[in-house]
């Protein structure tokens, strides 16, 4: 932000009040597809027994994504989005603009002083989610398959190598990476996205896993993955699949009572 100008502090004034949303990074590349000003999606808000109620649905010409990486596609992305709602807690959010006065994008460094305004205060938190359903699915598969690909590839050389390196008993980076391995824990936290990705791939193979199979599954701290499962998972207490975790009807894209095999 620019150090030049004054700050607008019209918003607050107002006391306006703005939502901070987290979507999903495949929904904000779709709606940089649309033209002009051109309808993105409906917003849907309303209450179930005081409980409210938000979801988003995505407008039908963005659904298509054309390619995954350098791969091209013929999916399509999921159009329902429910919200799950999350309080702002403690901390004091606000969110700014800041444009420069008579210049274009281009010359926006070059004289008269930036604006910068307060839009609002944030009063809601939320996290955007796709439904579970075959589209996601398939969209969830193929950005696996992407993730999974290769760093580095073999290159057959023309020539042997002739530079000549000394032996060291342990690499700088290696003796960081434990160091930081030890600081941070055996298991670092992954982004909640990520590891609900993880869990309903694995969902897909299996109906029911036991909490060891899946920290190795994810690699996350068993707290963590606890608190996650909750939201998405029951734990069976009694029966044939005593002691194992399974996915909360809503959730489901089998048959119940069917479990899927490799």
């Amino acid at each position: 932000m620019s150090e030049k100008g004054e700050v607008d502090l019209t918003g607050a004034k107002q006391n306006t009040g703005v939502w901070l949303v987290k979507v999903p990074k495949y929904l904000s590349q779709q709606w940089a597809k649309a033209t002009g000003r051109g309808e993105v999606g409906k917003l849907r808000i309303g209450k179930t027994q005081g409980k409210a109620e938000v979801s988003f649905t995505l407008n039908e010409d963005l659904t298509t994504i054309d390619s995954i990486g350098d791969k091209p596609t013929q999916v399509r992305a999921p159009r329902e989005h429910p919200f799950t709602m999350q309080t702002v807690g403690g901390q004091t959010l606000a969110v700014f603009t800041e444009t420069s006065s008579g210049q274009s994008e281009e010359k926006s460094d070059i004289g008269g002083p930036d604006k910068v305004a307060l839009e609002g205060v944030v009063v809601q938190r939320a996290e955007c989610r796709p439904a579970v359903s075959e589209n996601y699915m398939k969209l969830k598969k193929l950005q696996i398959e992407e993730s999974s690909k290769p760093v580095r590839l073999s290159q057959q050389l023309d020539k042997p190598v002739t530079t000549n390196y000394k032996p060291v008993s342990n690499h700088n980076y290696n003796v960081e990476y434990e160091k930081k391995k030890k600081e941070e824990g055996k298991r670092a936290r992954a982004d909640k996205q990520q590891v609900l990705d993880m869990l309903f791939s694995a969902f897909e193979k299996h109906q029911y896993y036991n909490i060891k199979d899946l920290v190795d599954i994810t690699k996350q701290p068993v707290t963590y993955l606890k608190e996650i499962l909750r939201d998405i998972g029951i734990y069976n207490v009694k029966g044939t699949h005593k002691n194992t975790w399974e996915l909360r009807p809503e959730y489901r894209h089998y048959q119940a009572g069917e479990e899927k095999s490799d």
